[in-house]
């Protein structure tokens, strides 16, 4: 076989980064070690700027269908409907600087469900039972051997990305480096039958860690110094076991489904791409999960690579695209790494803590570091270094789009009515269109006005980053708009919308 680009893992990276390479013109395929898709609940939801990503392919109306069911779920799972940084429930939606910009639940397996059905419209092959063994490369691609069902197969493709998680064989066997911090803690959560609730305390933080329960359901986070590296499946042993550490009592658990567990292990590859193997997801950073942040950062990472390596396998790339695809990126990980692990440093069971956490709940009461530890753990601060940026530049530039409402000639009109074709999108104003040339396969869109205080015109990549922007009473800086239109995309005759 010879292939384009073969993608190692079929989760909710590896099946993003296959739509977003259709829609760019590259037709992947996609190999999945395991047989069905996981049944495992691993994330609850999208933050907002994963969700606008998927609003961008039209995808925004599916996962809203869960939302008032899945919110439920949240609330009486975390005691609390709103947001938490190291388990102190105190983020409030309601004072964020931008309460537009929201999230949405859903389950990792149902998000997982849409995107493989939007994937499979648009063409792309999964081969389930599909096992990636051994890796070579050289400077014109890479030797992927395969078993399968049918027996081993040998694959050349231009390109390997690895989306296969956490224990990436595609990051070990290309030779990535990979650092990072050992874990402090342990977690473990599942629906359990239990014989003796009436034994358990209250939730809260415990002299080894933290409990939370309610009907059905044991959560613990343990920080006991019997730390273990236990693998397979939880056993009802072992939630015991923990909820001894954790909480000092005795309980017989009879039986655990759909149970998972993790730790705080902090690990980030020093580069995401290795000749022509790149990574995505958690095959190239991994963390605890505590603020939600892996499914939502690992999403990011795939709109960002897909229109870049398109480019990159068509030859059609300007200098540097791919290269641009880690220096975006891998900082986007180290800032999920670094509050992560104070998540970490904030749940440890003692005295100090209790006293730190007190006052990082004090200071969440106002309303700024409220919004704050929001666009934190939300990702809304992201901005990417763009070349040509300096300190002159729209202060929005490198920074991911919102949805904007904008007004034409005759209706209003959202950015997600141009977006869903994968192209990059250009809002001028009506009569400015004449004066743009060379828009690098850009649809034009002719705007009376854009319901955004800092916006009168805007370039949006196909990953939603705003990679030129003109603020109201500005004149257009059409020098730099071409840049930006050279930069990303080469040049080609504008298409208008």
């Amino acid at each position: 076989m010879n292939e384009d680009v073969v993608i190692v893992g079929a989760g909710p990276v590896g099946l993003m980064l296959a739509t977003e390479l259709v829609l760019a013109g590259v037709l992947p395929i996609v190999i999945e070690r395991l047989a069905t898709p996981s049944p495992q609940r691993k994330s609850r939801g999208v933050d907002p700027l994963a969700m606008e990503a998927l609003m961008r392919r039209g995808l925004g109306d599916r996962l809203a269908d869960s939302e008032p069911e899945r919110a439920a779920e949240k609330e009486r799972d975390h005691g609390s409907a709103k947001n938490h940084f190291a388990w102190i429930h105190k983020i409030d939606p309601a004072l964020q600087d931008e309460p537009g910009r929201r999230g949405a639940l859903i389950w990792q397996p149902d998000l997982e469900a849409i995107l493989t059905e939007y994937a499979e419209k648009l063409g792309v092959t999964v081969l389930r039972e599909h096992t990636a063994t051994a890796l070579a490369q050289d400077s014109d691609g890479v030797n992927l051997t395969v078993d399968t069902p049918e027996g081993t197969r040998e694959v050349r493709a231009s390109f390997v990305v690895g989306c296969d998680g956490g224990r990436s064989f595609i990051r070990k066997a290309a030779g990535f480096d990979f650092p990072g911090t050992a874990p402090i803690m342990t977690a473990r959560q599942a629906q359990v039958a239990i014989e003796n609730p009436e034994a358990l305390p209250d939730s809260g933080r415990l002299p080894g860690g933290m409990l939370l329960h309610g009907p059905g359901v044991i959560g613990t986070f343990d920080f006991s110094p019997e730390h273990d590296s236990a693998s397979g499946p939880v056993t009802p042993e072992e939630m015991s076991a923990s909820v001894r550490r954790v909480a000092g009592v005795d309980v017989t658990i009879t039986a655990v489904t759909d149970a998972l567990r993790f730790t705080d292990n902090a690990r980030q590859a020093t580069a995401y791409q290795r000749g022509r193997v790149l990574l995505a997801g958690d095959a190239a950073h991994v963390h605890s999960p505590n603020g939600g942040q892996g499914l939502n950062l690992g999403l990011m990472d795939a709109v960002n690579l897909g229109w870049k390596l398109a480019s990159a396998v068509r030859a059609s790339a300007p200098a540097g695209l791919l290269d641009s695809y880690t220096k975006e990126r891998h900082p986007a990980g180290e800032a999920v790494l670094r509050n992560t692990r104070a998540q970490s440093a904030l749940m440890l069971p003692g005295p100090h803590t209790d006293a730190l956490r007190d006052i990082v709940s004090d200071l969440m009461d106002i309303r700024e570091v409220n919004s704050y530890f929001s666009r934190l753990l939300g990702g809304l601060d992201t901005r990417y270094e763009l070349p040509y940026a300096t300190a002159e530049t729209h202060p929005l530039t490198g920074r991911l789009c919102p949805n904007l409402t904008i007004t034409l000639e005759d209706r209003e009109a959202e950015l997600t009515e141009f977006t869903a074709s994968g192209q990059p999108v250009l809002l001028i104003p009506a009569d400015a269109h004449h004066e743009v040339h060379g828009c690098g396969g850009t649809a034009v869109v002719e705007v009376a006005g854009i319901a955004h205080p800092e916006l009168s015109a805007v370039l949006v990549r196909p990953d939603g980053v705003i990679a030129w922007a003109c603020a109201p009473g500005d004149p257009l800086d059409l020098d730099l708009l071409r840049t930006a239109l050279d930069t990303w995309f080469g040049r080609s005759a504008p298409a208008t919308v």
